[in-house]
């Protein structure tokens, strides 16, 4: 299978992303297809072997939209002709508001004296006289509301309805209708009708729907204001070493391999490692993380932070859309065209909700016809439901939400893969730790080394260097502390052969002939080895809660290793937040069980399941959700991956591997576990924000529909007028865009959100 994301243009409400999701899924070989109307994007897997982009544009074609792969390389210039095409669109939206709104003000002006049934003597006769009206109304009609009646007949010709279907039939009705008492005033005057024109209330109704449709527009556009700021974070230029000289070019120029110089408070250009130099660079822009980080030769740096005191050259490694940047910026963009599970209902309302508008319009016409013979109250009341029952409010009521929310989260150094993983963070109940690298730090340091009696300094040196020349091998964090520390002691590396590293227990490999093996104590036994000559410092090393690496050479013990891995500085304090939340935290680890519990005292955590093989880890994970909770797992290393995928939701800590991050859900960039609270307040804002949109997008169509039908008429007269059944049908849409808005409150540094 095969994803694209498809950008679409000539959506105006739910239902035409409905017709959209229908067509494209019609396709033989598409496997799924999510359109996103606040986004104007739609995320479709597909089987290449059945079907191509080019069909999928096709199809989308045939269903009357049109369909552009986005580009793969997110952070690319956009196109010069797409955003003047953008800019002519909004203008010629606005003259036409103009236009609209100048005629409709003086239409209504001329129409006060029907309104109220009393003659205004500075409102001359002409003003309200049907021909002039009529004259007045009909460019706007023709002109400014022709996108309405033309996407109309186009939904009609695919046997469909949209919003636009209600708004050309509203106001197409309120028009036609007009247009008899016009020329056949007469004839209305001898059967005992007034012959009452209604142009002003198709004018002044396309008008307020043109300004909602702008504001609308406007609001969608700030949306995205987190993707246009990451965006903006990457420089323009870079500056290349060429020859031995530095010279600038534009950033699209840099390839990888290419030595790049940078000078105090100027943006990294693109990704890279240190070859010389060092400096301390602001990372907050891409993680999250706002105190600067110290670096040397052989670090890596990362395009679009502000290296901020020191100069120092780099070697490009990721450029364009490979590059950090340009990877957080593609996942948000997913985040934001996905769709959270709480958007069914709004779906599966807006598939039938135009439809049945239609049927209550012309239900309300016949029936208040027969019952009191007048066809202008007939005509107001089936009007006024075709135009307040605008669906475009259910249809952003969720997707503006989560883009907003999925923006605010990349912002702050937390990368949401999914709506539905945003949705579910709010659910959960019990939050699982590994120890290493994410309650720790993930970067031990030896702090003992023991050798068994009778080895000399020159074995120990010996013993070390066999030890390290193995443990170089392997890419555990407790590897790098061991070779760190032979090296400093100044012991000989060697070649090794058949390495192998055994999950969840050590490794081994044959040093100069020499079988040495390095691991934990439960192996050691599995092995058969005896480890009695050293049982006594490692019981000691045990209690004090390091972790001790048992070293044999030759399937005998020579020494031993004790490890310490310093606890995160935010670690005791997220913990005792999330459990003031509430939740339940454990702590889950492959260390003995008396050196978990001593970091577990450490943080505060109750719970730890500690022994656990990482191929134990996913079923760990499954025995926590059939207890009944929903569980998320905090991991950072490759052993964490199955873990990870099977957590209801999987957070990795953007400083471990890339596999890991690949399995998770959400991604904490810089590895700080405050972003777990973040994360899950964010979650909680944004479901609350979108029962807020639900809330006002259902309102407006229960109550106002009723209403907009006459249901108060037999009880106090009164009918609701076309004109403020636009005007309400704008602001329901208005509205709802505006409170999601409100997400951009949200603060991350306590994750507290301000209501």
């Amino acid at each position: 299978m095969e994803s694209i994301t498809l950008k679409l243009k000539g959506m105006n409400c739910a239902s035409c992303a409905r017709h959209i999701e229908e067509a494209i899924r019609s396709v033989p070989g598409v496997e799924t297809c999510s359109v996103n109307f606040g986004a104007e994007q739609a995320s479709v897997s597909y089987d290449p072997t059945k079907t191509d982009v080019t069909t999928l544009q096709t199809a989308v074609n045939t269903a009357g939209y049109s369909a552009q792969p986005m580009q793969e390389d997110v952070l690319a210039t956009e196109d010069d002709a797409e955003r003047r095409e953008h800019q002519l669109e909004q203008q010629l939206l606005t003259r036409k508001i103009w236009m609209s709104g100048i005629i409709s003000t003086i239409l209504v002006i001329g129409s006060l004296p029907a309104m109220i049934g009393v003659s205004i003597p500075f409102i001359p006769f002409w003003l309200h006289h049907p021909w002039f009206q009529l004259v007045l109304t009909t460019p706007v009609l023709l002109w400014a509301g022709n996108g309405f009646f033309i996407n109309a007949w186009k939904a009609l010709k695919r046997h469909t309805a949209t919003m636009d279907t209600l708004v050309a039939v509203g106001t197409g009705a309120a028009y036609l209708y007009s247009l008899f008492p016009t020329f056949f005033s007469q004839w209305f005057i001898a059967q005992g009708l007034l012959p009452e024109v209604y142009f002003e209330a198709a004018a002044v109704i396309i008008t307020l729907i043109l300004v909602g449709r702008l504001l609308e527009n406007r609001a969608k556009g700030q949306t995205s204001e987190a993707i246009r700021k990451l965006m903006g974070l990457q420089a323009k230029t870079a500056r290349v070493m060429r020859n031995g000289q530095a010279v600038d070019i534009p950033i699209a120029n840099v390839i990888v391999g290419d030595i790049l110089l940078v000078r105090p408070g100027e943006k990294i250009p693109v990704d890279g490692e240190i070859i010389e130099g060092s400096s301390t660079i602001d990372e907050a822009m891409v993680t999250g993380e706002s105190v600067p980080v110290k670096k040397y030769p052989g670090d890596e740096v990362i395009g679009a932070t502000i290296n901020k005191t020191g100069s120092f050259q780099f070697r490009a490694t990721r450029i364009g859309k490979d590059t950090f940047l340009a990877q957080i910026v593609k996942l948000v963009q997913q985040a934001q065209g996905s769709k959270a599970p709480i958007q069914r209902l709004a779906d599966q309302v807006t598939g039938w909700f135009v439809p049945a508008v239609i049927a209550i319009a012309i239900f309300t016409f016949i029936v208040w016809f027969n019952l009191m013979g007048n066809v202008t109250i007939a005509l107001i009341t089936t009007v006024g439901v075709l135009i307040i029952a605008c669906p475009c409010a259910l249809g952003l009521a969720t997707p503006t939400s989560i883009m907003v929310g999925t923006g605010k989260g990349a912002e702050h150094g937390i990368l949401i893969k999914g709506a539905e993983s945003l949705e579910l963070a709010h659910k959960l109940q019990t939050i699982v730790l590994d120890k290493t690298g994410t309650i720790t730090q993930g970067k031990p340091t030896v702090t003992d080394y023991i050798t068994a009696k009778g080895t000399g300094h020159q074995n120990e040196l010996k013993l070390l260097g066999l030890a390290a020349s193995v443990e170089r091998n392997s890419e555990h964090p407790l590897a790098e502390a061991v070779v760190q520390y032979a090296q400093a002691q100044g012991a000989e590396l060697a070649a090794v052969q058949a390495f192998e590293a055994i999950a969840g227990s050590g490794i081994q490999g044959y040093v100069a002939k020499h079988l040495v093996q390095m691991g934990t104590h439960r192996w050691m036994k599995e092995l058969g080895i005896d480890t009695s000559a050293l049982q006594q410092p490692w019981d000691e090393l045990e209690y004090l809660g390091k972790t001790v690496v048992w070293i044999a050479v030759d399937q005998k013990v020579e020494g031993l290793m004790g490890i310490t891995d310093a606890v995160k500085p935010s670690s005791i304090a997220v913990i005792r937040t999330l459990q003031k939340m509430g939740l339940e935290v454990v702590m889950l680890t492959g260390d003995n069980q008396r050196t978990a519990n001593v970091i577990a005292r450490e943080v505060g955590i109750e719970r730890v399941l500690a022994e656990v093989r990482p191929e134990q880890k996913s079923a760990t994970i499954e025995h926590l959700q059939l207890e009944g909770k929903v569980v998320a797992m905090v991991g950072d290393g490759i052993n964490d991956a199955p873990a990870l995928a099977q957590a209801d939701v999987g957070m990795a800590i953007g400083t471990g591997t890339d596999v890991a991050m690949a399995a998770s859900d959400i991604t904490l960039i810089s590895g700080d576990l405050q972003g777990i609270v973040t994360a899950i307040q964010l979650s909680h804002a944004t479901i609350r924000n979108i029962q807020q949109n639900l809330f006002f997008a259902f309102i407006y169509n229960v109550a106002g529909i009723p209403i907009a039908a006459g249901i108060l008429y037999p009880i106090s007269g009164w009918l609701l007028s076309p004109i403020i059944a636009g005007a309400a049908m704008a602001f329901s849409s208005v509205s709802v865009v505006t409170n999601a808005l409100r997400l951009r409150q949200f603060k991350s540094a306590t994750g507290h959100y301000l209501k």
